[in-house]
This record gives C-alpha cells, structure tokens and sequence, in this order.
C-alpha cells in the first residue's frame, strides 16, 4: 500500500469516524421522551426551552468525541511527516470530483444528527440549524490545517468549499422548512477490475478488500440526491417516496490521468480507457417515513437513511451511453447498454 493510498484511507476513515460518533450520539440521545406528535408522524420530544443536563450532555459529547478523534490521527498520521510552511495544494481536478461528493456527504449527516441533538436539548430551530451547520463545516475543513503543514502535500480550497456547501444544503433547509426534504445518499458497487494491470493498480490505489474499498474506491462510489416527494406536495403517495439523481465516474485508474509507474519502475500509459462522468435516476425511498413501532426501529432506520435504496435506475453517461440497471447496488447490476457503439 503506498503513500498516497494511505493518506486517502486515512482521511476517509476520519469522516466515517465522525459520522459513527455522531449517529451513536444521536442514537443514545433518544430515551422515553421519543413521542407521538400525531397519529401519522412520529418525532423527537423538542421541549420549548433549554434543558441544560441535555445541552451539556450534547456538548461535551460531541466536543470532546470529535477532540479525541483529531488527536488520535494527529498522533498516528502527521507527527511523522516533515513539517513545513501552511501551503495548498490544487486537487480539485482530481479523481472526476467524486472524492468532492464525500466532503460534501458527511458535513451535511454531521449537522443534521447535531440538530436533533441540539433540539432535543432544547435549542429553537434557527440557533439549532446554525450552530449544527457551523460544528458541521468545522468539523471537517479543520482537516485541513495540519493537511496545509505537511510537506508532501497540502490544503484544499476545493475540499473547504464542499465542507461549506454540505452543511450549508442542510442548514438551509432545517431555516426554511424545519425538515430535510432533499437528502444526500450513498451506494456503492464492487467493481470487477479484469486480471493484470489494471487490477493490479486498482487494488494498489483502492485496496484489495471489501473495507478498503468501500473507503476509497472512486469508480464503485454513487452519490445521490433524494427528493421526498410527499414533502413538496402531500397529495403524493405515499408518503416515502423518493426519486433521486445520481453521479458517479468510471475508468479512473489515478487522480488525473490514467498513466503511472509501478513498485518495480514499470511505466504505464492507459490512456486509451476514456475516464467517464455517470448521471443516475432512480426510485428512492426517506426511510424515516416508514412506521416504526419502537425507539430502536426509529433509530435505524434514520441511519439506514445514509444509504441508496437498491432500485432500478436509468444511465447516462459521457461515453455517450444510455445504460439500464434493473438493481442498482453492490455486485447485483446487469446493466443493459441501450445504444451499443458499432
């Protein structure tokens, strides 16, 4: 596993640890005070003024989880590279800007989970979807900063601008409709790289395990963006509902272009694969409009709610194809190319 693999590990594994400290916290906030607003929706208890017991919990939870976090991988990653000037680096060209999509997918989960928790204390919607928003884009543009002071690479203005944008798309939308309507989802599939080569660089680049591969594999990630329909007008049925718009790329065999050398000094030039864009619809489903007859049922299905609902989906991409996908998820898909080059 090389350099640079490692790092990209690294930072990814940083943004599932921070979405897993902040779905435990929200998951374990949830005691009895979980109540019937009505006979169709279920929702936290929002008490109307400040619980402080609940605040301080939340606070230093969340404080000191995400401190702990920072420091562990300071300790195991930065203290032993070369230190040097606050630089940045120029990589928003790379990987098609599928490595984009994550620093836009965990700040917006990041504040969303922290509003609950600071409603749920007791906070009004609008300073709950700011502060949330503000913890969300910090949280990971803090990334950043020791990113900036190492040598061999850099900070990103490209990466604290989706930071931004992530938890701004989810703070905008608890300031006007006190919900999330539009979700960000993720799916991914086990691409079957062919024997030689390009296997042997794929797996170099993104591992050769299930693990690494969910981390770091740029050509199997789709990220999506999930509209609830009933939200927009309650006359639509039923209340679950989804459609939702996907992007994804393929052939991507290094962070700009398709040419390397290899442990051995063997230079390689596939720049005959054409690196391609992919844009996805597809039937989806906001899991937390399903009936759930108990805390725990709630609680699972608003983290399930992270990931795609595997479904049929329609393809098009910039290889100039149309391409169907009866199931669109993991190693299910077989995909039917509708417009075959001759």
């Amino acid at each position: 596993m090389n350099y640079l693999l490692l790092r990209n590990l690294w930072r990814q594994s940083v943004l599932l640890i921070l979405l897993s400290v902040f779905t435990v916290s929200f998951a374990f906030s949830q005691d009895s005070t979980l109540a019937l607003v009505n006979k169709e929706k279920r929702t936290l208890d929002f008490p109307t003024t400040i619980h402080k017991k609940r605040l301080t919990g939340v606070s230093i939870g969340a404080v000191g989880g995400y401190a702990a976090i920072m420091t562990g991988v300071g300790f195991s990653w930065y203290h032993n590279e070369p230190l040097t000037k606050f630089h940045w680096f120029s990589d928003e060209k790379e990987w098609l800007q599928i490595d984009k999509t994550g620093h836009f997918f965990a700040p917006y989960f990041i504040t969303n989970w922290t509003y609950n928790m600071l409603r749920w204390s007791g906070m009004k919607n609008t300073p709950a979807a700011l502060t949330a928003g503000a913890f969300g884009f910090i949280s990971l543009a803090a990334i950043e900063i020791p990113d900036g002071l190492t040598q061999k690479y850099g900070a990103s203005w490209s990466d604290i601008v989706f930071d931004f944008a992530g938890a701004a798309f989810s703070t905008a939308q608890f300031l006007i409709w006190k919900e999330q309507r539009i979700t960000i989802k993720y799916s991914f599939h086990i691409i079957n790289y062919p024997v030689g080569e390009l296997r042997d660089r794929a797996y170099e680049l993104y591992g050769d395990n299930f693990g690494e591969r969910v981390l770091k594999d740029y050509n199997g990630v789709t990220m999506w963006l999930s509209f609830n329909l009933y939200s927009f007008n309650h006359k639509i049925r039923p209340s679950w509902l989804n459609i939702a718009f996907g992007y994804a790329a393929g052939n991507m065999y290094g962070g700009f272009e398709n040419k390397w050398t290899d442990s051995k000094g063997v230079y390689h030039d596939r720049s005959d694969l054409k690196r391609y864009r992919r844009f996805f619809i597809s039937i989806d489903a906001d899991y937390t409009k399903f009936k759930a007859q108990s805390r725990a049922g709630k609680i699972i299905l608003g983290i399930l709610n992270i990931v795609k609902l595997p479904m049929p989906a329609i393809e098009f991409n910039t290889l100039g194809q149309v391409v169907v996908h009866p199931i669109y998820f993991l190693n299910f898909d077989y995909p039917i190319v509708l417009n075959k080059k001759k």
